[in-house]
């Protein structure tokens, strides 16, 4: 009789515990994963793993045998026993466990050579909870590439999102009939970026363009247009790449105005048009790169050594088996043409260096620096609003001439 009185008391304090484990030490509690499904949808597979709360995943493939990798921060696997022994599509089997000290490891095996199509976390809702979704497609052994760390992805949680994970990537392509354009006007809040000979700032006048773009495009009626800024506020670069990643962009467009030393600003003006590469096309494109990728350090925050040339040189190889670096070169080739036909270009208008916001697997990209704003004729007509408007108008002239082409392209 006792014990039944006591049993209720006691699930309600182990409730308590359990709550301020949650609101008061959460660091201390190590997110748990809680189920794993396999979905097959057409060609591709999707692995979801729903787990308690959010954190970062690293996911790879490995050859020989062909394997998909996550990594992960040390989990508590309260998984069904059973969970991993039968496999479905593209999947045979996985299986989990500790890898390292503070370190777990999920290890998919195939039936033969993958690619990551997507790698998405997201908060389930009306729940603390969040879903990993990895859509896999096949491919072939050429494609896929000999050796390790082939089709790396990083998935990391957005804090913000309330959303259902994205199911079967083909499906959902098909409702988002219309190509998602992603603009970047460059810099912004505590980041001003160049500044003109008459003080003008840089982000001020790249948010003005990609307004005036994002409204041009959108009355075509023919794009999903996104802005990973629409006011003057700073946004990091990294998560300027996770909006393209996480809205899906079909083209990145990233928006800057360029400056150089005073003593020859005013015979160094146009517009330059800027792809990725692992080393720059000359010097100038190399200092480029330098300055924007140093933008977060105006921001306050800490600049962390990636290995630059190495990480990019991987994600070139990725961007070869996509062919999204073709796609990038083609889109730009289209925006030169378009845009010297209304402003002032560069003496070399086509260059590329190792852009860290150019650093997409999925989508892409350009960094267009629409001229030097150190020069005070290219100031005084970026200001106005009819350059602008004529800017605006090429570039998403070139846009709709790029995917005119990658359609017609299309069996």
């Amino acid at each position: 009789m006792v014990r039944r009185r006591i049993e209720p008391l006691l699930n309600v304090f182990a409730a308590v515990v359990a709550t301020l484990c949650v609101l008061l030490v959460r660091p201390a509690c190590a997110a748990e994963a809680l189920e794993t499904h396999l979905t097959v949808t057409g060609r591709s597979t999707i692995f979801e793993l729903t787990m308690s709360e959010g954190v970062t995943a690293q996911v790879f493939t490995l050859a020989n045998p062909y394997r998909v990798v996550i990594d992960l921060p040390d989990l508590a696997f309260r998984l069904d026993p059973a969970a991993g022994q039968k496999g479905a599509g593209l999947v045979s089997a996985f299986r989990y466990g500790l890898f390292a000290a503070h370190k777990s490891r999920i290890v998919i095996d195939t039936r033969g050579p993958v690619k990551i199509h997507s790698a998405n976390m997201l908060r389930l809702k009306g729940s603390s909870a969040v879903k990993l979704a990895i859509q896999l497609m096949p491919t072939d052994s050429a494609s896929f590439g000999a050796g390790t760390g082939a089709g790396t992805r990083e998935a990391a949680f957005e804090p913000d999102a309330d959303n259902e994970p994205p199911g079967n990537a083909e499906e959902e392509h098909k409702t988002h009939a219309r190509p998602v354009v992603v603009i970047d006007p460059g810099h912004g809040g505590i980041d001003p970026g160049a500044i003109g000979a008459n003080s003008v700032n840089e982000k001020t006048i790249v948010l003005a363009i990609a307004l005036q773009l994002r409204d041009v495009l959108q009355k075509t009626g023919l794009y999903d247009v996104k802005m990973t800024r629409s006011q003057d506020v700073f946004v990091s670069l990294d998560n300027r790449l996770k909006f393209s990643r996480k809205n899906g962009a079909d083209l990145f467009i990233s928006l800057h105005a360029d400056s150089i030393e005073e003593k020859v600003a005013s015979n160094v003006r146009g517009a330059t048009i800027y792809t990725l590469s692992s080393k720059a096309s000359d010097r100038q494109a190399q200092i480029m790169a330098e300055k924007e990728n140093a933008s977060d350090l105006l921001a306050g925050i800490e600049n962390i050594d990636e290995g630059s040339d190495d990480q990019v040189k991987s994600i070139l190889i990725d961007l070869m088996k996509r062919e999204t670096s073709n796609f990038s070169a083609d889109f730009s080739q289209v925006l030169v043409k378009r845009l010297g036909k209304s402003i002032a270009m560069s003496r070399v208008p086509r260059r590329s260096a190792a852009f860290k916001v150019l650093k997409q697997t999925d989508a892409p990209s350009v960094l267009v620096e629409l001229g030097y704003i150190s020069n005070r004729a290219d100031e005084e007509q970026m200001l106005t609003s009819e350059w602008q408007s004529k800017v605006a108008s090429a570039i998403a002239g070139a846009v709709q001439i790029y995917f005119n082409k990658r359609t017609a392209a299309r069996p």
